[in-house]
């Protein structure tokens, strides 16, 4: 929302000031939240699929496979999809995060949320970090704007480096399937990005090889580390 002020009541500055106290105060809330927890996978989709619809049900399976690897979930806090998912990691008795959003139309977050996990978000840009940045993978259901935005904001921290190459899954097949296809033509065709960043993501609906592939990458990732701690 757009802030305006009449001139000489409030100096911009000091709107800034503080602005940035509780930008500040999000993220440190965020760190507090999960460091030393986890690990976690990130999973993303629209909130407004029903309970009977195929993806509900696909994002249980596809939870349920995972979470029985060992890891614990990051969802957005919504319904539909991040309801489907929180509700089966629940049930596999794994820790069920979310990140929820302050917004005026916002609808209440599920209830499969452990509350120490759950910390809100006035602003889009650190709750967006927190998914991020504690996720040793990524899974993108169907969705909406919200759902493309942080698909292209993690493919893009992988293609620049900013983050370590991490496993990225689309599932739905059905329904990413013209997206890809289009990326594969358009932005591929004008040199917009290189035929190969095409496969920094795997389009499959098959949870086990979701849940494998998410289990042998955190393997990986923990031995890079040792390694790196013993040089």
């Amino acid at each position: 929302m757009v802030e305006f002020f009449p001139p000489g009541e409030t100096s911009i500055s000091q709107i800034d000031a503080w602005k940035l106290l509780r930008i500040m105060a999000e993220f440190v809330n965020g760190f507090e939240t999960f460091t030393g927890k986890g690990p976690f996978i990130s999973i993303f989709g629209g909130t407004r699929f029903k309970r009977n619809h195929p993806y509900y049900k696909l994002a249980c399976e596809i939870t349920a496979a995972i979470t029985k690897k060992g890891f614990s979930i990051i969802t957005g806090a919504g319904p539909g999809i991040m309801e489907a998912a929180n509700k089966t990691c629940q049930e596999n008795n794994q820790a069920s995060a979310g990140l929820i959003p302050d917004l005026p139309y916002e609808l209440e977050p599920n209830e499969y949320l452990d509350p120490k996990l759950s910390p809100r978000f006035r602003y889009f840009f650190v709750r967006k970090v927190m998914f991020v940045r504690y996720a040793q993978g990524f899974v993108f259901l169907p969705g909406g704007y919200g759902t493309l935005d942080e698909f292209f904001e993690v493919v893009s921290l992988i293609q620049t480096k900013k983050i370590p190459p991490t496993p990225v899954f689309l599932v739905g097949s059905e329904y990413w399937k013209g997206f890809v296809q289009w990326l594969k033509t358009e932005p591929v065709k004008e040199h917009c990005i290189f035929k190969e960043e095409c496969r920094l993501f795997t389009i499959t609906d098959d949870p086990n090889k979701i849940a494998n592939g998410l289990l042998e990458s955190y393997h990986e990732r923990v031995k890079i580390h040792d390694v790196e701690e013993n040089i």
